[in-house]
């Protein structure tokens, strides 16, 4: 078993599936550096919980431009020697706004979007983590983490809805769905084991991984 073909993976998944925590084990055993989001630095993001109609452009915005400047470094030659995972995809960041910016908004940020996208390096393979918006709640809850208070049930049944969309069109990368709802390779090493293998193992350019199947 060997995940030496991959040189840049991403998980991705909605909040509370747990992508960044299997991401940081995945890059452990892969001796890889890791490239994670950084929802603490973005000045904007509790506001946008707590008042989303108001603060939803300027929370998008910043991370659009951070995510950005960490991507850049990839589509430079010297970086295709340095194994990387990801938790997060570019091509998905449109989602997010999508969701929550108005018309005139949207169009804005879809401008900078196609401005700035091609300068990203595309995966290897990108890793969906996906589980029921029910089990998203709980999972976020059962955290704690302040800033997340103010997500609301409806928020997190749209942004799964969103995600579920996306990805079932997503195609610009090898991808491989994960449902989380049995499987849990955060917990588990066990299941931890058992995912890795199924990725080592991957050879069509979109499968999926149920435990329940």
């Amino acid at each position: 078993m060997s995940l030496d073909k991959y040189k840049y993976l991403v998980v991705e998944g909605p909040i509370g599936v747990g992508k960044t925590t299997f991401a940081r084990k995945l890059a452990d055993i892969m001796k890889a550096q890791t490239l994670f989001e950084q929802p603490q630095e973005n000045p904007f993001l509790e506001k946008f919980y707590r008042d989303p109609a108001r603060h939803a452009l300027p929370a998008q915005m910043f991370f659009l431009f951070q995510r950005m400047n960490q991507l850049r470094d990839l589509a430079q030659p010297d970086m295709f020697d340095t194994r990387v995972v990801s938790d997060f995809l570019l091509d998905k960041d449109p989602l997010f706004a999508q969701l929550t910016l108005g018309d005139d908004e949207l169009r804005l940020y879809q401008q900078l979007y196609d401005h700035l996208h091609p300068q990203a390096a595309a995966p290897d393979l990108v890793i969906y983590l996906q589980a029921q918006p029910a089990t998203l709640v709980e999972r976020v809850r059962k955290r704690g983490v302040a800033m997340e208070a103010g997500i609301s049930e409806e928020y997190l049944y749209r942004l799964c809805e969103n995600y579920s969309r996306f990805f079932y069109h997503y195609d610009a990368a090898p991808l491989l769905v994960v449902n989380t709802e049995r499987l849990n390779p955060v917990d588990r090493d066990e299941d931890f084991a058992l995912l890795i293998q199924r990725i080592a193992n991957m050879r069509g350019k979109r499968e999926f991984f149920n435990l329940g199947e």
